[in-house]
């Protein structure tokens, strides 16, 4: 199917008897890939007599070559359609596959985002990605790093015209309230010694419509009015996160932190944050220099953190 998807990528229009005949099967046999395609993929094609099939509109699909020529030491892997990049990604790493790699995605059968919340995932819209590293010892590497990444998922959107974009504790990247990107960390092994984390990035980029999604929402290309190449968006947020995980390499979270807290979208407002059945109510002050939340609460300042925490304004419906 992958192969019928290359020849049809183009957005023009193919006869059954051409397809047919550079995949050597039957125009019936075509037909019933198509009808594959878009039964599992979600990909609309147009059927007219007497011109052949197309796609509704051209697909750009991702080139793991061009991505990893790109980048320095990392191998990049590109599935068609995955339960999810994160998942595929501590598979590898059971395997014993070396750090770092890269995993990418077209489409996930069952993305997912923190707290166990479903990532929709069209396919050939968005960017599923998944980078791997190998940890050896200090738990210092680990403090404040999923907003390490944030802060370079936000610095990319940036460079690529979203001006608004700006980050919410913890993990979340938005234009106003509404959500662009989001980030789930990972961790297998043992981190005061040898273990792997795997940085989980969803990014909105082509999408323009979904029913699925339960919040407010945007994408790149309903920012900026056009549409976004996706292999240049995986390797611009590539050559960033390599900046900015050296940055917090040499000097922990705390080198980052000034910046991070300037692009807090948050910063000074009113908060309601969640801890299982718990609410507590304050104002955000900013993050230390672990990363953690710190809250003004009954004029007493109180730092938080931890995976399970779920933070809204005050007046967030």
């Amino acid at each position: 199917m992958l192969t019928l998807l290359n020849l049809l990528k183009d957005g023009q229009f193919h006869s059954g008897q051409a397809l047919g005949a550079t995949l050597g099967i039957s125009r019936s046999a075509v037909w019933k890939q198509l009808q594959h395609l878009e039964a599992e993929l979600g990909l609309s094609i147009h059927k007219v007599r007497g011109r052949g099939y197309q796609l509704a509109s051209p697909l750009a699909l991702l080139d793991p070559l061009k991505i990893e020529e790109s980048l320095a030491g990392w191998s990049v892997s590109v599935f068609s359609s995955i339960d999810s990049t994160n998942a595929e990604s501590l598979r590898a790493v059971e395997r014993g596959q070396m750090a770092p790699f890269l995993v990418l995605a077209e489409r996930q059968i069952s993305g997912r985002g923190r707290r166990g919340r479903k990532w929709v995932s069209p396919f050939a819209e968005n960017l599923y990605y998944s980078l791997v590293l190998r940890i050896d010892g200090g738990m210092r590497q680990l403090e404040g790093l999923s907003l390490v990444v944030g802060l370079a998922v936000m610095q990319t959107l940036r460079a690529l015209g979203v001006a608004g974009a700006g980050l919410k504790w913890p993990n979340d990247v938005l234009v106003g309230r509404k959500k662009i990107a989001g980030i789930l960390l990972e961790l297998v092994g043992d981190p005061a010694d040898v273990c792997h984390v795997v940085l989980g990035i969803g990014v909105n980029v082509n999408m323009q419509t979904s029913d699925e999604v339960d919040q407010q929402w945007t994408s790149i290309r309903l920012e900026s009015g056009k549409p976004c190449d996706r292999n240049s968006l995986a390797v611009e947020l590539s050559k960033q996160l390599q900046l900015d995980l050296q940055r917090h390499q040499s000097g922990g979270f705390s080198a980052l932190q000034a910046e991070w807290e300037a692009s807090h979208l948050w910063q000074g407002q009113p908060v309601s944050l969640t801890a299982g059945v718990t609410q507590i109510d304050g104002v955000v002050l900013g993050v230390d220099n672990q990363g953690a939340l710190r809250l003004k609460v009954d004029g007493v300042e109180r730092v938080f953190s931890g995976g399970e925490l779920s933070l809204r304004l005050r007046d967030d419906s």
